[in-house]
Formats: structure tokens, sequence, C-alpha cells
């Protein structure tokens, strides 16, 4: 099992409108065989650290899921907690994303960037 945390990113107002307002979560399997299963936490940061997604994804071999949550808090966190057979052939991103839906470069972490605790 891993775990994988985007860690807490600030997201505060500017100009009254907070730059991110969605994010959208991509995931991949690469294993042609077996499968995987990605447990998506949420948290809103606000003084407390509140859960406000939490969804399981299983995803088939070579199979592809994206997702969308609300982002329009001060601060936010996401964690993955990935397992299966296909554990470490399974990918995650995080794209932060403005009111009109235009991706902000500042707030996306691809696979490689996630931290592992």
């Amino acid at each position: 099992m891993a775990i994988l945390t985007t860690g807490p990113i600030e997201n505060s107002p500017v100009g009254g409108v907070r730059p991110i307002q969605q994010v959208t979560v991509k995931m991949a399997n690469r294993d042609l065989v077996n499968s995987s299963t990605i447990l998506i936490q949420g948290f809103i940061l606000n003084g407390l650290r509140t859960l406000y997604v939490l969804e399981v994804i299983v995803l088939a071999p070579n199979a592809v899921a994206t997702r969308n949550y609300t982002a329009n808090f001060n601060a936010y966190e996401f964690v993955f907690t990935t397992s299966g057979l296909a554990e470490e052939s399974t990918d995650i991103s995080v794209w932060g994303k403005n009111g009109s839906g235009t991706i902000i470069g500042a707030q996306r972490i691809v696979a490689d960037e996630q931290l592992e605790s």
C-alpha cells in the first residue's frame, strides 16, 4: 500500500476570487493484467483538517479515470492510498483549474512530484 499526498495547497483569494475553483484528479493503471484500488481523500484546511472527499476507485488493467472536485477553499489537501497488484503501476496527477476551467500550472502535481509518506 502506498500513500501519496499533495501536501497543503494554499488557495487564498486574489482580488476577491480564489485562483482554483476545481481540482481534476487523473489516475492511470499501466499494468496490462492487474487492477489497482485508489482511496481518494480530500481535505479542507481551515484551522481544522475537514474531510470533504471520500471515494474509492477500482482501476481495471490499462484503464484511466478522471474525477473532478470543488476546491473553492483557502487551502486544501488530497491524499491517495493505492493498493492492489497494480499499485506500483498506478500514476495519479492533480490539476487545479480556475472558474472557467483553465488549468493553473502553479497548482498542478504530477505523479513524479507527489510526496510518498
